[in-house]
């Protein structure tokens, strides 16, 4: 368990998070609202070189062009729809040849790969949570 007691923080552990992170990685970061997703891409995107991330709610998903690109999506209006999972492959996303970061990533979004890192994040206390689980071969042993 990682704590964050910032947005400061927050940031930092997304740069070091980047420094682990290549293309084909699934990041699935799930935490209520205003719990720091946002930030945290911010902080991974920093780490790849990004600057001017910023949430994709309403256009759902941004490709950020960087040597690998970051590939940021908010899957919040999608949760709730007739059928996310339909909604999420309409996307088209690259994950073969990108870094993925998905906000609100359920199950929908988990089927998308094996291997990948699903954080969450309590914000039940001034001072965040966060829960780092690897999943699958490719993050196995993985700890920040």
């Amino acid at each position: 368990m990682i704590t964050a007691a910032s947005a400061d923080d927050m940031h930092q552990i997304g740069v070091q998070l980047s420094a682990h992170l290549r293309a084909g990685d699934l990041i699935l970061v799930n935490g209520p609202l205003g719990a720091g997703k946002t930030v945290l891409a911010q902080g991974v995107g920093a780490g790849l070189g990004i600057t001017g991330i910023t949430s994709p709610t309403f256009v759902i998903s941004r490709v950020h062009k960087a040597k690998v690109p970051f590939i940021h999506v908010d899957a919040y209006r999608l949760i709730d729809s007739e059928n996310p999972n339909l909604y999420l492959d309409d996307l088209d996303l690259d994950i073969a040849g990108s870094i993925v970061f998905i906000e609100w990533g359920g199950a929908e979004s988990a089927r998308l790969s094996q291997d990948r890192l699903e954080i969450t994040i309590d914000r039940s206390d001034e001072v965040r949570k966060i829960q780092i689980t690897p999943v699958g071969s490719r993050w196995a042993g993985f700890s920040l």
